[in-house]
C-alpha cells in the first residue's frame, strides 16, 4: 500500500492523534541542544519533520477548536479561552466525527479539546461529546500532590511559573496514565480490528512543570542559558504587543536562578512527556499496527521560556506560534526526512482525511492536505503561515514576519526581518528602508484575514457576543 493508492475500506489506515499542551520546538529534533526528546526524535526518523508548522491560535481553546472543525477561530466563535464552538456552529462535523461517519471508531484519552490545566484533570473539560465513541478523563498524583508544586503564585498553577520534581513512577503521573489508557485501547483495536482514530491528549508540559525526579535529573542547571532583552525593547513594540509580554506579572524580570530552574522544570517535563509517548508508540509495533497506522504529533500552540522578557505563550512572536509537527503515514516516500514547507493546524482536518482516502470533507473545511509532502520534501503547499489573537493578526512567511493589531492605528504594526533578525527583537514598521515590503506583505495579510473570517461556506454560523467569555465550569 503506497500513499494515494487506498482502494477499500479495509485498506484505509488508523490514525493515532498525539497532542502535547504547551510544547514547543525546544526538541532534539529541532536542534536544542540540551533537551533529551529519543522518542520524539525516532518518530521524525520515520516520517517527515515540519520545520515551519503554526498554531492558528496562540491558546489552547482556540487553537484546539480550530484544528478539530478545520476552520480559522472567528469561523468557530472561539476567540476566548472557554468557548464552546458548538454554541456557535452547531452543525460542524468534526475531524474525528469525519472519521467515524466513514466506519471507524474514534476515543480520546485525556486533553485534546480545552481544559482547565490543571484544574479540569480528571473531568470532561469542556470537551464536545459527538466527536467520540470513547473518553477516558484520567487524573494522577500530580493532581493530588498540588499542596507539594512551588508557585510564584502559592496555590496557582495553570497560569502561573510553576514546578515539582515527583516522587513515584511514571505510571502514576497523569501523563502516564494517560499513555497507559492509550495502550489498553491499541491493545483492543488491535485484537478486535477495529479501525480506529485515537487521540491521545497529553496535558504536560504545561504548568505545573510535575515530573518523576529522574527526568529533573537529565539536565545540568547551570548549563541552561537564560534569554535576555536590552533595555528599552519594550518602548520599541506597539502598546498591544508590549501587553501580551507583560501580562504575567509574577513573571516579568524574573531574578536569573529563579529563571532557570523554571526552564530547568520545564525541559524536565518535556522528557517525561516524551517518554510517555515512546510507551504509546512502542505499543503500535507490539501490537503490529505500525505499518497500517498515520501518526500525527503536535502542540496546541508553542511557548516562551523568557524569549522577549516573556514566559508561557499568547503573543504573535514565533516563540508561541511556531509548533512542532511531525508525520509518519504508511507507504510515505520521504520517510525520515526534515521539510522548509509552511503548515498550518489548520492543515490536520484535510491532512488526515486526504492520507485515508476519505472523501468528501465538508465544504466548509479550511486549510490545504500536506499529504504531497509526504513524498517529496521539497514540495510547498503554503507560502506563508497565519496566526492570530483577539486583537491582532500575523503573518509568517520565509524573510519576514508583518503583525497588525486592531488597536493604535497608526503604530499598530510589526515587520521583523527574519533573515538578519531571526529573534524578532527590531522592529522595522517605521524604517523607510522596508516601505516596499511592508506594502507587500501588509496586501497578503489582508487576504488571509478576509479569507479566516468569512463566514463559513454552508454551515449555519452564529457569531458570538464580544462579552460572552465562554462556559464556567466548577472543578472539585
Amino acid at each position: 500500500m503506497t500513499l494515494g493508492t487506498l482502494a477499500s475500506a479495509s485498506d484505509r489506515p488508523n490514525v493515532l492523534f498525539i497532542m502535547t499542551d504547551d510544547l514547543n520546538c525546544d526538541l532534539g529534533s529541532y536542534g536544542h541542544p540540551l533537551v533529551k526528546s529519543p522518542n520524539i526524535d525516532r518518530l521524525a526518523s520515520q516520517g517527515v519533520l515540519f520545520e515551519n508548522a503554526y498554531c492558528n491560535y496562540p491558546v489552547c481553546g482556540p487553537s484546539r477548536a480550530s484544528f478539530m472543525t478545520g476552520l480559522y477561530p472567528e469561523q468557530t466563535g472561539v476567540t476566548v479561552l472557554r468557548r464552546l464552538f458548538r454554541n456557535y456552529i452547531p452543525d460542524a462535523v468534526t475531524l474525528s466525527q469525519h472519521f467515524m461517519q466513514n466506519g471507524y471508531t474514534a476515543a480520546r484519552v485525556g486533553k485534546i479539546y480545552h481544559y482547565d490545566n490543571p484544574k479540569g484533570v480528571g473531568t470532561d473539560g469542556h470537551d464536545d461529546p459527538a466527536s467520540w465513541n470513547t473518553k477516558i478523563n484520567p487524573r494522577g498524583r500530580d493532581k493530588d500532590e498540588e499542596d507539594k508544586i512551588f508557585s510564584l503564585r502559592p496555590g496557582s498553577f495553570g497560569a502561573s511559573l510553576s514546578w515539582l520534581a515527583a516522587d513515584g513512577t511514571d505510571e502514576e503521573q497523569t501523563d502516564g496514565m494517560v499513555a497507559t489508557e492509550s495502550i489498553g485501547l491499541l491493545r483492543q483495536y488491535s485484537d478486535s480490528k477495529t479501525p480506529f482514530f485515537l487521540a491521545v491528549g497529553f496535558y504536560k508540559p504545561h504548568t505545573p512543570y510535575v515530573a518523576p525526579k529522574k527526568y529533573f535529573d537529565l539536565y545540568d542547571p547551570s548549563q541552561i542559558t537564560v534569554p535576555t532583552v536590552p533595555e528599552g525593547y519594550l518602548d520599541t513594540l506597539p502598546k498591544t504587543a508590549k501587553k501580551t509580554v507583560t501580562a504575567f506579572n509574577p513573571q516579568i524580570d524574573l531574578p536569573e536562578a529563579t529563571a532557570r530552574k523554571a526552564m530547568h522544570a520545564y525541559y524536565a517535563t518535556i522528557s517525561f512527556v516524551d517518554a510517555q509517548i515512546g510507551r504509546v508508540l512502542n505499543s503500535l509495533d507490539e501490537f503490529g499496527l505500525r505499518d497500517n497506522t498515520i501518526v500525527l504529533f503536535s502542540s496546541d500552540h508553542g511557548y516562551h521560556m523568557g524569549e522577549h522578557g516573556h514566559f508561557q505563550k499568547n503573543t504573535l512572536f514565533e516563540n508561541a506560534d511556531r509548533v512542532p509537527l511531525i508525520l509518519s503515514a504508511p507507504g510515505m516516500k520521504a520517510k525520515g526526512k526534515r521539510t522548509k514547507s509552511f503548515a498550518e493546524m489548520i492543515d490536520f482536518y484535510r491532512t488526515l482525511s486526504d492520507l485515508a482516502g476519505l472523501s468528501p470533507v465538508p465544504e466548509y473545511v479550511m486549510g490545504t492536505s500536506l499529504k504531497p509532502i509526504l513524498n517529496n520534501v521539497s514540495k510547498s503547499v503554503r507560502e506563508d503561515a497565519f496566526t492570530q489573537r483577539i486583537d491582532g493578526y500575523t503573518l509568517r512567511t520565509r524573510d519576514f514576519r508583518v503583525t497588525q493589531w486592531k488597536e493604535g492605528a497608526p503604530d499598530n504594526l510589526e515587520l521583523y526581518d527574519l533573515q538578519s533578525d531571526p529573534q524578532e527583537m527590531v522592529n522595522l514598521a517605521e524604517n523607510p528602508e522596508y516601505r516596499k515590503e511592508l506594502v507587500e506583505l501588509r496586501s497578503k495579510l489582508d487576504q488571509r484575514i478576509a479569507d479566516a473570517t468569512a463566514p463559513p461556506r454552508g454551515l449555519a454560523f452564529t457569531a458570538p457576543d464580544p462579552k460572552d467569555k465562554g462556559v464556567q465550569k466548577t472543578y472539585e
